[in-house]
């Protein structure tokens, strides 16, 4: 039988939507208020579901001290941060929602101490009324 456990953490982060691939116009006419030259910031949401079997000596999927320490070394890189001037991949990629829930994705994957687990789900609220969803 499947178990699905789920950590959530939050983060404040701030960012600029501009598109590299996009003229100046281009993005100001997609990304609206969004592309403001000084940027804005969100208090972003993130849920980690973990799937995996209820291991039996333990009682539990995976242990969740080591769930939170994972999260923390990555979402560290994006709290209280720039996230386009402070992590090297939005330096060339939009730092949407869209793009940063995969990031989180990948790199909490690489994150994780093995197990009979793994990442099914990232959950990324960017505001209570905008949601993605990643899944593996």
């Amino acid at each position: 039988m499947k178990c699905s456990i789920i950590r959530t953490e939050k983060i404040c982060t701030g960012h600029r939507l501009h598109s590299p691939f996009l003229t100046d116009e281009e993005n100001r006419k997609i990304y609206g208020k969004c592309n403001h030259s000084n940027g804005h910031g969100h208090n972003y949401t993130i849920q980690a579901v973990i799937e995996g079997e209820i291991i039996k000596d333990t009682g539990m999927v995976m242990n969740l001290v080591d769930l939170k320490r994972a999260m923390w070394k990555v979402l560290s890189q994006l709290d209280h941060k720039n996230v386009d001037k402070d992590v090297e991949y939005f330096k060339n990629f939009p730092s949407t929602a869209e793009n940063i829930a995969p990031w989180i994705f990948t790199e909490l994957s690489q994150e994780l101490p093995p197990g009979s687990y793994h990442l099914k789900k990232i959950i990324l609220d960017e505001t209570d009324k905008n949601r993605v969803e990643i899944y593996d």
